[in-house]
């Protein structure tokens, strides 16, 4: 198995990789994915959501989507291009400390265009362009940055004002431009209907009229990829990054009340909480809010559970509060709230996402139970015909989506216990005794000859050191060289 940074890898993701046939750009298969940010999973049975409902029919669809831990927007956006866990990619979250770079992020900031915050993955647009291909890419998290020294061959600073309908016009140029020209892989994002989440929370019927209208973009891309002539060829993918839960002003943990926020510094916000305790304070935050509120969980960095993949990363802090679903960390009361939030275990429902598609690499009218969003990177990859990266997916979950299975990796056989010989050996050791016996009488007589001439008793005595420190001497000298054949 190959393993990325602490995170172990798909061990069959590893040996199918090899398998991905390569083509030349020409060639290569389109694919669009597309992110509604917090859509998640069961919106489409609130409305009628006919242009969903019409993909699903067209393609396939994956019931629950387990995402990645923490469930916020960063961090799953970078995993769905990467297959990685933030704990290998890096973005461990919408807020982040590095104390290695003794620097800080945050998703409102200008600090995300630094390209160190990113280069401990490489995502797929990247990927696509080595490979000989284009990529385009419409306001998707992280694409407007150069990441090991690349953009995407056409992009879209992000710009939230920009309207969908702009988005998905540039998109259709890329992909629609001259052969050299055109793109072959492209990511679209559009920010609802997880902003009027927040506001209105997930369980107003509000939202109903928001998940209706995200509905109506959709249609929109459809029509526009028709008229473009570009639909029925190109693989279409549609997900999200996170769910939506619905909160309460009456489920709030105050730490305040447990311990001095002069004793710590907290990065990131609820419902998961990075704390970084004063130096020499450690012990004395930790005991003060371990068991403090039956609604927050705390781990230390080396206790945080091993299914959430969510450990080994210098930018996760060294103590993590964790919120009950539904409940929020707070310092106080005086803390802006919402009515919806997200960013919980990614084990639970309401924080899964969307996955519908259709395409020619799909299956039609096929309902699958569960994936993994980082089984998407693999997907795409097959797609595109890429091999991709080490990842901690695995094409093999997915694979029932495909029109046509990938091939099935041929078992590895075991290896095989070293066979030892000993003819090798005994015919090493002759060949080194007769080479240090050739090399001692000649250089006994070349001694001899050089010598001055001396008492008999003290030739006696000197001639056989020698012969002894130089004979040593080639030991010592020879010795790795003797030991190397042998290993």
């Amino acid at each position: 198995c190959v393993t990325m940074g602490p995170s172990r890898l798909s061990p069959l993701l590893c040996v199918s990789a090899l398998l991905l046939p390569l083509v030349s750009p020409m060639t290569r298969p389109k694919l669009l994915l597309v992110s509604f940010d917090g859509f998640r999973w069961d919106y489409i049975n609130r409305v009628p959501a006919t242009n969903f409902h019409a993909l699903m029919k067209e393609g396939v669809q994956v019931e629950q989507v387990e995402n990645i831990y923490i469930t916020k927007t960063f961090p799953n956006h970078y995993s769905l291009v990467t297959g990685l866990y933030a704990e290998t990619h890096g973005i461990v979250a919408n807020e982040m400390y590095d104390p290695a770079l003794n620097l800080s992020f945050s998703m409102e900031t200008d600090s995300v265009y630094d390209p160190r915050w990113w280069d401990d993955a490489v995502p797929l647009w990247v990927s696509v362009q080595k490979a000989g291909g284009r990529s385009g890419a419409a306001m998707w998290p992280g694409s407007d940055v150069k990441i090991h020294g690349t953009y995407p061959n056409r992009y879209l600073p992000y710009n939230a004002s920009v309207p969908f309908e702009t988005r998905v016009q540039r998109v259709i140029e890329w992909f629609s431009a001259p052969k050299e020209e055109a793109v072959d892989f492209a990511v679209l994002y559009w920010e609802e209907p997880d902003e009027s989440g927040h506001l209105l929370g997930p369980e107003s019927p509000l939202m109903d009229g928001i998940i209706a209208d995200v509905d109506k973009k959709l249609g929109f891309l459809r029509t526009e990829l028709r008229k473009a002539g570009l639909y029925e060829n190109l693989n279409l993918i549609v997900t999200s990054d996170h769910g939506m839960t619905q909160m309460s002003n009456e489920k709030m943990v105050e730490l305040d009340e447990y311990v001095s926020r002069d004793l710590y510094t907290w990065v990131d916000k609820s419902p998961v909480v990075g704390i970084i305790p004063n130096e020499g304070k450690f012990e004395e935050v930790y005991s003060k809010l371990l068991d403090a509120n039956p609604y927050m969980a705390v781990y230390k960095k080396e206790d945080i559970p091993v299914r959430y993949h969510y450990q080994h990363h210098l930018r996760i802090m060294p103590i993590l509060l964790e919120a009950q679903e539904g409940y929020s960390i707070v310092q106080n009361r005086t803390a802006p709230f919402m009515l919806g939030n997200h960013g919980y275990n990614n084990s639970l429902r309401s924080m899964h996402p969307i996955f519908v598609a259709r395409g020619p690499a799909f299956r039609q009218d096929f309902v699958q139970p569960s994936m993994q969003s980082v089984d998407l990177y693999p997907l795409m990859c097959h797609i595109l015909s890429l091999r991709p990266l080490p990842h901690n997916g695995s094409l093999f979950r997915v694979k029932d989506l495909l029109s046509e299975a990938p091939p099935t990796p041929a078992p590895s056989a075991p290896p095989k216990p070293p066979s030892y010989s000993y003819a090798p050996v005994i015919g090493s050791m002759i060949s080194i005794v007769m080479v240090v016996g050739f090399l001692i009488f000649y250089i006994k007589e070349v001694t001899i000859k050089q010598l001055p001439a001396l008492p008999r008793g003290s030739k006696e005595m000197s001639q056989p050191l020698l012969q002894e420190d130089l004979y040593l001497h080639f030991l010592e000298t020879h010795r790795g060289c003797v030991s190397v054949r042998h290993i």
